[in-house]
């Protein structure tokens, strides 16, 4: 079996507003977002399938870096992914069907990084696994490989690749 491959991303830099859900990018954040394109077009890493965060940055960042790598496939909305747990991030990725071979999440902190740290089963890249741990900055991006079925993933259930800030 061809392994699966979880690209999570934190969502670009957002300004500050009086509503968190719709905070917008900034111009930083639309570069970032640009970069995250470029980088996963560059890596190999475009997704089948992708899962957002409704909130508007996150929906955002992932309208500027689609634009490197196409328009498809549309993105999924999902309210779990603003539920900002990792339980409720491994509930969506439980559901995943089992025919897509690159999935992207684009999320928010600190469950993306948690989530990240909490799959890594400690046999990848030791540097990648520092940069999880030292935080997960708005821009970043996982890579994850996974070696069983979507809905049988838990903790320990994926090594971590790498670890990327791509800038615009």
């Amino acid at each position: 079996m061809q392994p699966h491959r979880l690209v999570l991303v934190r969502h670009a830099q957002a300004a500050a507003g009086p509503v968190d859900a719709e905070r917008p990018l900034t111009d930083r954040g639309a570069q970032q977002a640009a970069g995250i394109g470029a980088w996963l077009a560059r890596s190999g890493l475009e997704p089948d399938r992708v899962v957002l965060s409704p909130a508007r940055r996150a929906v955002q960042t992932w309208e500027r870096a689609a634009t490197a790598l196409g328009p498809d496939p549309r993105p999924v909305v999902d309210e779990r992914v603003w539920d900002n747990t990792v339980p409720a991030l491994l509930a969506v990725l439980g559901e995943v069907p089992e025919d897509v071979r690159t999935l992207a999440v684009v999320g928010h902190a600190p469950s993306v990084g948690e989530l990240a740290a909490t799959l890594d089963d400690g046999r990848g890249d030791p540097a990648a696994r520092s940069d999880v741990r030292a935080g997960f900055p708005a821009g970043g991006v996982a890579v994850l490989l996974l070696a069983t079925p979507w809905s049988a993933l838990g903790p320990g259930g994926a090594t971590l690749g790498e670890v990327a800030l791509p800038v615009g």
